[in-house]
């Protein structure tokens, strides 16, 4: 693990799995809309309330495995800053929910075991986000997997209880002009 988080960062970022490194996917036009309007909406939800941070791409090692999730949201007392407030670096922590967006080289069953890994490091919850299929599959720490569609609300409890986003309105954000980014 020392070895892999002394190698220099790239892009797509190197991932460490049970010890093996692979390389992410490379983001494309629907994965980075996503990622950016996904995770702004869970920050104008969370932000205000002092609940949570959406962070994009911040890296977490546990145990052989050092993982880069395309949304990492951390519990606001979690987010490292100085005695002012303001946000610096820490070390590789995992997040309380990891967000994956599904690029078209990338297989769901292999997302799906990414989320049980992120969940298997002390994450609450871990979602795949299937552009394709307008789906979001929720992953939990009790091992359920959950497919969600149309006006399925998207249900970050217990870090964010009251955020309100369903799956339809995450994707009417791939329609430039509508939808909530």
């Amino acid at each position: 693990m020392e070895e892999f988080l002394q190698l220099p960062e790239e892009k797509p970022y190197l991932e460490l799995v049970d010890g093996v490194v692979k390389q992410k996917a490379a983001p494309q036009w629907l994965h980075g809309l996503l990622q950016l309007g996904f995770g702004a909406g869970i920050n104008q939800h969370a932000w205000p309330r002092q609940l949570a941070v959406a962070f994009s791409e911040i890296r977490e090692a546990f145990g052989r495995d050092s993982l880069v999730p395309d949304i990492g949201v951390y519990r606001w007392e979690r987010v490292p800053r100085t005695e002012a407030g303001e946000v610096v670096n820490g070390p590789p922590t995992p997040p309380n929910i990891a967000i994956e967006i599904r690029s078209p080289d990338q297989g769901i069953g292999d997302l799906v075991d990414k989320c049980r890994r992120f969940l298997a490091h002390g994450t609450e919850l871990a979602l795949v986000v299937v552009p394709e299929h307008r789906t979001v599959i929720l992953v939990r720490a009790d091992e359920s997997v959950t497919t969600l569609r149309g006006d399925d609300r998207i249900d970050l409890s217990p870090v964010l209880p009251d955020f309100e986003l369903t799956v339809r309105e995450l994707f009417e954000m791939l329609v430039m002009g509508r939808g909530r980014v």
